[in-house]
């Protein structure tokens, strides 16, 4: 292309984004709409500085009707959301960042429980992220305060209290003598004879129990290092969502804006002076390329300045950014010449992208679908552009893994753009 006719491509280009500047509504579909919808998913789900509920995951690796209680006491914590896995699910999840602890009820925990005043106390195991401190003090708090209310249930019934004395004094009378085992047989005698309603000394304060270093709970306190898998923060993957809506409703704009200039004849006037109708399509693509980018950068920036979003590979990020900005450019041509009117065009773009922003991850976060749903989202655009921008981002992809979603992202944008540059040429003014 000839020096003149590069000046008058971008002379084109730059008259469309003088235009595009000027239309509120086009400016507000392509940045306004997707900084909302950012916005919004990440504050549902879960990215404001309001986190609810801590995310605890139990094992129970005891199964006793004790482990059982001490799990409902767990669950009715309003402060808690409580889920089950095994051991090493457990781990993995608070590893992950998935879960702030894990709280695990060993073998033998039942069993310690109704031995109160003797032998090693029930203990559980708590893991804690070591960057989630405060949390996991939280947590111990809680444990402790179920166990002392598990010793309450047990002195507000009498048969069960009968049942752990007599069992203690058995263990007691088939170990080795001692003075502590005798202390703690006068401690266990005094606490029957109060149970079954004789004078005596109150087992909450007499002294027997004094000096036997007792504890209803033992708790083993473990740190697990995040490894940092997945995203940091709901806005993570809110943000390519918003990103891709805003592509999307500039692309839309620029479809529209061609359409507009064919009907209303400016693309005749254009085609009196030396310039060809490919450099008014050249002119036409490259504006819109500019301005998604523009729209990508700027999101970006939100998202990085405010919201702790940080891409593992800059380069990355930046080819994610041109293959989608060029993969949008060519459904733009695609929808400009196939659609004759402003109406037709209109209802044709948004009737194609709708259904591929709703299967590609446009509202509903790609790694959260269904597996059906994410065979299906394929065929969408919008779900390769939010994969690469993902990748780039917190998905942390490599170079061979970024192939794929760079590929199809810049053959669907050429395919859009050789049948845009083929109809538009052999199409009427």
């Amino acid at each position: 292309m000839s020096a003149s006719r590069s000046r008058a491509v971008w002379a084109l280009a730059a008259k469309d984004l003088r235009l595009l500047s000027r239309n509120r509504a086009t400016l507000f579909f392509a940045l306004g709409w997707p900084i909302l919808m950012a916005l919004f998913f990440g504050y549902v789900f879960g990215g404001g500085g309001e986190k609810g509920r801590i995310p605890v995951v139990v094992v129970d690796e005891d199964g006793t009707s004790e482990a059982a209680r001490l799990v409902s006491r767990l669950q009715a914590e309003s402060g808690l959301q409580i889920s089950s896995a095994t051991r090493e699910e457990a781990t993995r999840l608070v590893r992950q960042g998935k879960r702030s602890a894990a709280v695990i009820v060993p073998r033998g925990y039942g069993e310690a429980s109704t031995r109160l005043f003797h032998g090693a106390p029930a203990r559980l195991e708590l893991e804690v992220d070591p960057a989630r401190t405060a949390e996991g003090s939280m947590i111990a708090g809680i444990l402790t305060g179920a166990a002392m209310q598990s010793m309450q249930d047990l002195f507000t019934d009498p048969a069960r209290t009968r049942a752990m004395v007599d069992r203690s004094l058995g263990d007691l009378a088939a170990g080795p003598p001692g003075k502590r085992g005798d202390e703690t047989r006068t401690f266990l005698g005094q606490l029957r004879t109060f149970v079954d309603g004789s004078p005596g000394t109150d087992p909450a304060t007499g002294s027997s129990g004094g000096g036997t270093g007792w504890k209803p709970l033992e708790i083993e306190r473990r740190e697990v290092r995040n490894e940092k898998v997945g995203p940091s923060s709901a806005f993570d993957f809110t943000f390519p969502q918003g990103i891709l809506w805003g592509v999307i409703g500039s692309a839309l704009g620029f479809a529209l804006s061609l359409v507009t200039e064919r009907t209303r004849g400016t693309l005749l006037r254009l085609e009196t002076s030396p310039l060809s109708r490919l450099d008014v399509l050249l002119g036409k693509a490259l504006a819109c390329f500019l301005a998604i980018a523009a729209v990508e950068a700027l999101l970006l920036g939100l998202g990085a300045a405010f919201f702790g979003i940080r891409p593992t590979s800059w380069a990355m990020l930046a080819a994610a950014a041109i293959a989608v900005a060029t993969c949008f450019v060519g459904i733009m041509m695609a929808i400009a010449v196939l659609g004759k009117t402003e109406q037709a065009a209109g209802g044709l773009g948004w009737a194609i992208m709708m259904p591929l922003a709703m299967f590609g991850g446009g509202m509903i976060p790609l790694f959260v679908m269904p597996s059906w749903m994410q065979t299906v989202s394929n065929v969408s655009p919008v779900k390769w552009g939010i994969l690469a921008l993902e990748g780039a981002t917190w998905r942390g992809f490599s170079a061979a893994e970024m192939a794929l979603p760079l590929g199809v992202l810049v053959l669907v944008g050429l395919a859009g753009l050789g049948l845009g540059v083929r109809l538009f040429r052999g199409g009427e003014g």
